[in-house]
């Protein structure tokens, strides 16, 4: 073969190269980026503030992700159940309620997508078995702790104190989210209170906490009982 014709061969080749990058570039779907070590920017800072409503960590928000946030990272996949990996991926994410919101998932309220969707989550985890108003009323408590002084004002910051919700401490959290959660949680955004403004409820065959028994019961509902 002659010196031209390997030339031309060989420029064949890289034009069909080329278009086969083209092709599996438009074709393949791109994949989410995780944050991990290294990592900068606005989700690295969410990711901090919710460790820090966790108290796993203690550093800046300052949007960088090192090896101190890596370390508490770890340190709440481990109590999620989830890989203890150091890497906030997809699973990690929605754990912590910063993952993508469920198809059909809105904002509402001043709450975004996300907001509303691990609201869901934790009523479901909360009161499942429980009656629907039970269902709302544990959502309302949720609401009205962020409203109260003597809680954190944001929604994570409420569900994420430590030791405020045991289904973040047992797993339950992780419990497939039961379809009529997602109401619930829409109906306490929109003012819906079957609790009558309480602040605390507990189950008295399962709590532990002698404290709990004094606070004043404002309404029983299910198994629950709801005290200011």
């Amino acid at each position: 073969m002659t010196k031209k014709r390997w030339l031309l061969v060989w420029k064949i080749a890289v034009i069909l190269l080329l278009n086969i990058l083209v092709i599996v570039a438009v074709v393949q779907p791109s994949l989410p980026a995780l944050s991990r070590r290294g990592s900068r920017g606005e989700e690295v800072k969410q990711i901090q503030t919710v460790l820090k409503d966790r108290e796993l960590y203690s550093g800046n928000i300052d949007g960088i992700y090192g090896a101190q946030t890596e370390q508490a990272v770890i340190k709440f996949q481990k109590q999620m159940g989830l890989t203890p990996d150091g890497i906030v991926g997809p699973k990690t994410l929605s754990a912590m309620g910063l993952g993508n919101a469920p198809a059909g998932v809105t904002g509402m309220g001043g709450y975004s997508a996300n907001e509303v969707a691990l609201l869901a989550r934790i009523i479901s985890a909360e009161a499942r078995g429980e009656p629907y108003s039970g269902q709302v009323a544990v959502g309302a408590v949720i609401l009205n702790r962020v409203a109260h002084p003597s809680f954190p004002n944001t929604l994570a910051g409420v569900i994420y104190q430590p030791g405020a919700f045991s289904c973040l401490d047992d797993g339950g959290v992780n419990a497939p989210v039961a379809d009529s959660a997602y109401k619930a949680a829409r109906d306490a955004i929109n003012g819906s209170d079957p609790s009558g403004g309480a602040i605390y409820y507990y189950n008295p065959r399962t709590a532990t906490s002698q404290w709990i028994f004094s606070r004043p019961i404002i309404t029983v509902i299910g198994q629950h009982r709801f005290c200011s």
